[in-house]
């Protein structure tokens, strides 16, 4: 399912690799989906840059839930 442009109102990370959040707004909070840490970290810098610079992302959620393709608008 696609979410198009949609506000990030927040990012979350742990300490351990991969475990990183987004929280869209009306939506919540949605876990970018591990499995590759390049594309985890570049999803996350996606989201951080939308909060940090007010802009809105197109996001597709997966049939588990979670964030697996991104972009800023």
């Amino acid at each position: 399912m696609w979410l198009t442009d949609v506000e990030v109102e927040a990012t979350f990370a742990d300490h351990t690799s991969q475990w990183v959040w987004a929280k869209i707004k009306d939506e919540g909070w949605k876990r970018i989906k591990d499995g590759s840490a390049d594309g985890s970290t570049n999803l996350f810098i996606i989201m951080t840059s939308a909060v940090a610079n007010h802009r809105k992302v197109h996001v597709e959620i997966d049939g588990e839930g979670l964030i697996s393709t991104g972009y800023l608008t």
